[in-house]
This record gives structure tokens, sequence and C-alpha cells, in this order.
């Protein structure tokens, strides 16, 4: 199996909004698991969204145990047809991308979310995150909806930082 290519800024495809996943089938499990491994070839990635391999669809994985430092998580997710129901407080965190590669920088995200999703098997799961694990799952939304950290910057001028 080869890794999926990722997009990479300013590709027009990250900035478009997805579509819901309708379909729940072998297909689709191939092609999590397939984001997975493609994932598991890039430079430490904790989370990738379907956009960023060139697929319209709103599903994406987050996984907080490869964080750097132990944090609060559920395991590696496939969270299909996320959204947001409810949030709390902020946090300022440094964030990079696997579609930019080359910079970092400081984004503004609620500390804690609570969420609901589906599953690679078309059930639906919720779930209270927190903290880095809450940062991540809000990142790759923001992928689904065509939005990139970059959006998000506190500051474009004092908080982009070149790796």
């Amino acid at each position: 199996m080869e890794p999926l290519p990722i997009l990479t800024y300013p590709d027009e495809r990250l900035k478009t909004e997805c579509e819901p996943v309708e379909q729940f089938d072998p297909e689709l499990r191939e092609f999590a698991e397939h984001l997975q491994y493609t994932a598991d070839q890039g430079p430490s990635a904790v989370g990738i969204a379907a956009p960023q391999v060139g697929r319209m669809q709103r599903l994406c994985l987050v996984d907080a145990t490869r964080a750097k430092r132990p944090v609060d998580n559920h395991g590696p997710l496939v969270l299909i047809n996320p959204a947001i129901t409810n949030w709390k407080g902020f946090a300022v965190g440094r964030e990079g991308c696997l579609s930019i590669p080359d910079y970092t920088g400081k984004v503004i995200r609620a500390e804690t979310i609570e969420l609901t999703a589906q599953n690679v098997e078309g059930q639906t799961v919720t779930f209270k995150m927190k903290g880095f694990e809450a940062r991540i799952a809000q990142h790759e939304i923001d992928h689904l909806d065509g939005i990139l950290f970059l959006d998000r910057l506190v500051s474009r001028h004092a908080d982009l930082r070149e790796r």
C-alpha cells in the first residue's frame, strides 16, 4: 500500500467545504484504513482529514495517543460527519498541519468540546474532549469546513513561524 498524496497549501481543494458521508460500506472502511496508513507515514501526525488527500467528504482521524506528552484521550478515532455540539473556554496553542508542512502558528481553540459523529459502521458516537485532543478534533473538523489553521491565527504577522 502506498500512502495517499497529501495536498498542500495553497491547493484550492483545501478551502472547499466537504459533503456528508452517506454510504457506510467496505470501501469507506478501506479508505479510513488507507488514510490512517498515510498519517502513519508522515511526520508525527495526530490527525488527518479526508480533504487533505483530495476526498471531499466529512471524515477525519484524531489520535491524541501520538502526542509528545501523555494527554487525556479516547484512543485513535475515526470521526465521520462530526459536529461540535458544545464548547467551553478558550486556550491558545501552537498548531502545525500536514498540508502546511513548513509553518506552525498560534491558534485560539475551545478548551473542552462535546461532539457527535458516526463511526465507520454508521453508528452515532459522542465524545467529551478536553485539552490537546479537543484541539486536534477542532483542527480536523475545520478541514472539513474548508478552514485552515492559517485562517484562525491570532496574528499572521506575529504568530506564524517557519519550522
